[in-house]
């Protein structure tokens, strides 16, 4: 995991100054009148079948976040969803990583959290306005005080609402916090490999640093550990550890793990991005980091660690379809 300790052209008529024949010169010319008593188009009412049809048409166009939006009205405040053509980035700065950041840079918190193991720092994804927050939770498992500080320098103390260890996810609730900017949930089911991506977290403590990057791979089996202190990172540590095809990597998963299906990216990845989001181009969230693989070895310092471009991330509909358990309270 990747928690850290402190301890327009015109077209050239061909035929111009020509003249040109007609398309068909057998056909008679149109008549020079009307045609007697032409029957004048009768209005139609706008009846039921018309209503019907302009209702289905918004439907339509609203489309797949339909369901999910009236799913999230459960809560205390309504998330945004969305399918992947809903742009969050203004129209000026579309497509680029500024636009993006500028964008989604407000919704995006650095998480404190402290335990009898120590000190950590990680990120978290404001979902609602009334400062409801997606993480890990390894970010949070076991904390004892939780403070989050959001892009503008305000800090808050926060509660654990639910968490999920088999998924790596929990929700937290910022105390007396309103008319927060909350982030826009995407759809990770359309995504491709090579697709662009942005980064937004807190590693090492610095709080809203940026990277990009792509879409490296789809659907990565990677295990993590699920207990409360298992396998986190010590002030010399590597990183939060995962398996991998068999492998371990950045230290012992220890016996009991969990393991999901994870985006990989090769954006820029460190100790501290855990719980920060993975943001398409348009603005939309469509992961939370949670993982990455650093080359340092046991021997090594901890000033050799650093993200080598394998980075991975929970897809966004994993996380939507686990919110109601987490809102309800789930502590597994």
């Amino acid at each position: 995991m990747t928690e850290s300790f402190h301890r327009s052209g015109e077209y050239e008529n061909p035929y111009e100054g020509q003249q040109q024949a007609p398309v068909n010169p057998e056909w008679p010319p149109p008549p020079a009148y009307a045609p007697a008593h032409a029957p004048h188009p009768r209005k139609r009412g706008r009846g039921p079948l018309a209503l019907i049809a302009a209702v289905a048409i918004v439907a339509a166009a609203i489309g797949g976040g339909t369901a999910y939006g009236i799913q999230e009205l459960t809560g205390n405040d309504t998330v945004a969803s969305s399918s992947t053509s809903t742009t969050v980035v203004p129209s000026s700065q579309k497509g680029t990583v500024a636009g993006v950041a500028k964008a989604v840079s407000p919704s995006i918190v650095e998480i404190s959290a402290d335990s009898n193991a120590g000190s950590s720092t990680g990120s978290g994804v404001i979902i609602t306005s009334g400062g409801e927050i997606v993480t890990n939770n390894h970010v949070v498992a076991g904390a004892s005080q939780i403070k989050a500080t959001t892009s503008d320098g305000k800090s808050y103390t926060a509660k654990i609402v639910g968490t999920d260890s088999k998924k790596d996810l929990a929700l937290i609730k910022l105390e007396n916090a309103s008319g927060l900017k909350a982030a826009t949930l995407g759809d990770s089911a359309g995504l491709q490999v090579g697709d662009q991506v942005v980064a937004i977290g807190s590693p090492e403590g610095l709080s809203g640093t940026v990277t990009s990057g792509i879409i490296s791979a789809l659907a990565r089996d990677v295990t993590v550990p699920t207990e409360e202190g298992q396998g986190q990172q010590s002030p010399q540590g590597d990183g939060w550890p995962f398996e991998f095809g068999g492998r371990q990597f950045n230290g012992d998963t220890g016996s009991s793990t969990t393991t999901y299906k994870a985006l990989q990216t090769d954006a820029s990845l460190n100790p501290g991005n855990s719980g920060g989001a993975l943001i398409d181009m348009n603005g939309n969230i469509i992961g939370i980091n949670s993982a990455m693989y650093s080359p340092t070895s046991q021997a090594s310092s901890s000033s050799d660690a650093g993200s080598v471009g394998l980075g991975f991330a929970i897809p966004i509909n994993t996380v939507k379809a686990d919110l109601a358990k987490l809102r309800a309270g789930a502590t597994d």
